[in-house]
């Protein structure tokens, strides 16, 4: 701190006497006056000392304040050169993460096309496999490819776990539950009754092959005793052989003529006659009649296997005719044929194989809505 000013003393009042008092008055003030400047001067010299205080403080302060703004001007810079170098960096971020974007999408549509694809693929799949195991049914008459085709498609969907083709596997569960609780023709057991029939045609009498029915009074005739021996009569009834000769005698003679009466009657038969070719048949057009009907159940037996029932009901129908017609129906075994034909018309009753069409529906359905 620089000391004040030094400042000269004040010229000296001429001195006066000291009686007089205006001089000492004068002497006072002066005295008083010099105190005051004295006490003006080191005031000043407070003030400045004070006032230089304040100064150096100011440029200290002021020194600090430009280290510091120095300071925080080179932070601001280096925040600057950061948050530049930052924004680049989140630039070539968002370029990226732009990039990773697009490939995603790009990978997404990839993948759910892929997915769709399979899917497609799967539909088309079950689909060609549903419909060939409903033309083998329709050919073997069996409804058990339809069943192994709706359970491999059902397995194939639990297992490719397909949100879309849920309506689908559902369909499929419908389906098989109608399909294996319909009630079916049992078509082997129809094909071994026919075989039986068609074994058995060379068996069945026709009426050109009936024998000659028996007259009344013959039929209520009791049978003739057979003549006694000889020793057996004499014990019995002591008769004398000649009499069992002329009994034996007698009773060959009857027999005799009962068997010319036989052979007359074969001879000339009188019958009546409602549809005189089937009497008047000829062994070769009786070869042919049966091998004829043979055929005929054959045929309805090929009718049966391809299910189709009509013709081969028409076909057992014209078989009915031609043993009315043709073979004698009194025969227990001719009744008991004409009997199995009613039977086996009855059991061909006109039945289609079930479809599985609520499965093919969903197919379609899954196949257009993809």
């Amino acid at each position: 701190m620089s000391e004040p000013a030094s400042h000269p003393a004040p010229p000296l009042a001429p001195p006066s006497s000291p009686s007089s008092p205006p001089g000492q008055v004068r002497r006072w003030l002066g005295v008083a006056a010099a105190l005051l400047a004295l006490l003006a001067l080191g005031g000043v010299g407070v003030v400045w000392q004070r006032v230089s205080a304040t100064q150096q403080e100011l440029a200290r302060r002021s020194a600090d304040l430009q280290s510091e703004a120095a300071a925080a001007r080179a932070l601001a810079e280096q925040a600057q050169a950061a948050l530049n170098e930052l924004q680049a960096r989140v630039g070539v971020a968002e370029l990226k993460l732009s990039e990773v974007v697009l490939q995603r999408s790009q990978l997404e549509e990839l993948m759910l096309a892929v997915s769709r694809s399979r899917d497609d693929a799967l539909v088309q799949e079950l689909e060609a496999a549903l419909r060939l195991a409903i033309q083998q049914s329709q050919l073997t008459g069996s409804i058990q490819p339809v069943v192994m085709a709706l359970q491999a498609a059902e397995q194939r969907i639990e297992r490719s776990a397909q949100p879309r083709l849920n309506p689908v596997q559902r369909a499929i569960g419908r389906d098989l539950a109608r399909i294996q609780s319909a009630a079916l023709l049992d078509v082997p057991a129809l094909v071994s009754r026919l075989d039986e029939l068609a074994r058995h045609v060379d068996e069945w009498p026709l009426k050109a092959d009936a024998p000659p029915p028996v007259p009344a009074a013959a039929a209520m005739r009791p049978p003739r005793a057979a003549a006694p021996e000889p020793t057996t009569a004499a014990a019995n009834g002591g008769e004398s052989p000649w009499q069992w000769v002329q009994a034996w005698v007698a009773d060959w003679v009857q027999r005799g003529w009962e068997r010319v009466q036989a052979s007359l009657g074969d001879l000339v038969r009188l019958r009546r006659i409602d549809a005189p070719e089937a009497v008047l048949l000829a062994p070769e057009q009786a070869y042919f009649l049966r091998e004829h009907v043979r055929l005929l159940l054959l045929n309805a037996r090929l009718a049966v296997l391809a299910r189709q029932f009509d013709s081969a009901r028409a076909d057992l129908r014209a078989v009915e005719r031609h043993l009315g017609r043709y073979f004698d129906t009194e025969q227990p075994r001719v009744q008991l044929t004409l009997q199995t034909l009613q039977a086996l018309q009855r059991d061909l009753r006109q039945e289609s194989l079930p479809r599985p069409d609520e499965t093919l529906a969903a197919l379609a359905a899954a196949a257009v809505g993809r």
